[in-house]
């Protein structure tokens, strides 16, 4: 995927300037989204002349760059003045693929860092940002899906996977997908204007500009809560299954008091925060039941039942049968 040249620009310095790192075997996705919010903000309508605001896809040599899909975008400059750019944007690629950037781009980034640019993780760049130790002290957005291999990755960090990006200071990381564009958006609301945000997420047929603590879409559970708080309350239980959060706890760590939070449960989805935890993690439960290869046991300890007993008679209340039969049931269907 060559860029076709873009249109000759205005003498005016852009008022936004961007740096594309991508990682090998980047996200498509997620630098798509993110930079066409950036080029409909940056001329009228939809021409595309980088006016307002520009981006620029640089490697440590030119050349092309392969997409998890398998199609290519092309780096057309070398690394270069880090300081050139207001920010540098890194997309990460799929978790599990061997050096994700070189060591040369790694140093660069660094560089970028000590000349006080603006760090952006698109996706998993969040984690290159921080296996680069550069979200030391660092609030840092990961997706729910990717949380364990985070924590798994960099000990004592604890992602934030309860938003869709997070800005701390001159680093900013985001959950992939769509939410590279509301961040984009960000970005462009603050250096160009909101009327420019507005109109490119319009363009994309993107309703609204979302802000940053909007919740993660795609909670895997059978519930359907319609509030962004319970949203965020039912994310965290999720991603904690193994330490079940105390209601006043849960509370205070989603900044509102217990009845607030108790009261916008019962609205929304006519059950306490402990009653929906208790059917999540049973959700959980049934899920690992049916992958197989764990005991009863070890599943209680993963999904915070105080001991196997507990999970039984928990499980034989809301299912009618024990999880090792309903295990036998399920394998038999």
């Amino acid at each position: 995927m060559r860029h076709a040249p873009l249109p000759t620009p205005s003498a005016a310095t852009p008022r936004l300037r961007v740096g594309i790192l991508l990682a090998r075997r980047f996200t498509l996705a997620a630098m798509a989204n993110f930079v066409d919010v950036l080029r409909l903000a940056a001329d009228e309508g939809d021409r595309s002349r980088p006016i307002h605001c520009s981006w620029r896809v640089v490697a440590p040599r030119p050349g092309l760059v392969e997409a998890s899909c398998g199609l290519f975008v092309e780096a057309e400059e070398a690394l270069g003045d880090p300081a050139r750019f207001d920010y540098i944007a890194v997309v990460g690629g799929r978790l599990g693929e061997s050096q994700w950037i070189s060591a040369e781009a790694e140093d660069w980034l660094r560089r970028a860092a000590e000349a006080r640019v603006p760090l952006i993780g698109l996706c998993t760049g969040a984690f290159i940002l921080a296996r680069a130790g550069l979200m030391e002290g660092r609030r840092c957005c990961v997706s729910w899906f990717h949380r364990g291999d985070f924590l798994e990755a960099f000990e004592g960090m604890e992602p934030v996977s309860d938003q869709i990006f997070v800005v701390d200071g001159d680093r900013l990381t985001c959950s992939g997908g769509a939410s590279t564009a509301h961040l984009a958006a960000w970005l462009v609301d603050r250096h160009i204007g909101s009327a420019a945000a507005r109109k490119s997420l319009s363009i994309m047929i993107v309703d609204e500009v979302l802000k940053a603590e909007r919740p993660q879409p795609g909670l895997p559970s059978d519930l359907a809560p319609a509030d962004a708080l319970v949203k965020r309350a039912l994310l965290w239980m999720q991603q904690r299954p193994e330490h079940p959060l105390p209601v006043g706890d849960l509370a205070r760590q989603l900044g509102v008091s217990r009845r607030k939070l108790e009261r916008r449960f019962a609205a929304d989805l006519a059950m306490t925060p402990a009653e929906a935890g208790r059917r999540m993690r049973l959700a959980q439960v049934r899920a690992l039941l049916g992958r197989g290869g764990k005991s009863v046991t070890d599943i209680a300890a993963e999904t915070g039942f105080a001991d196997v007993s507990h999970l039984i008679r928990v499980f034989r209340a809301a299912e009618g049968v024990t999880p090792e039969a309903w295990r036998r049931a399920r394998a038999g269907a």
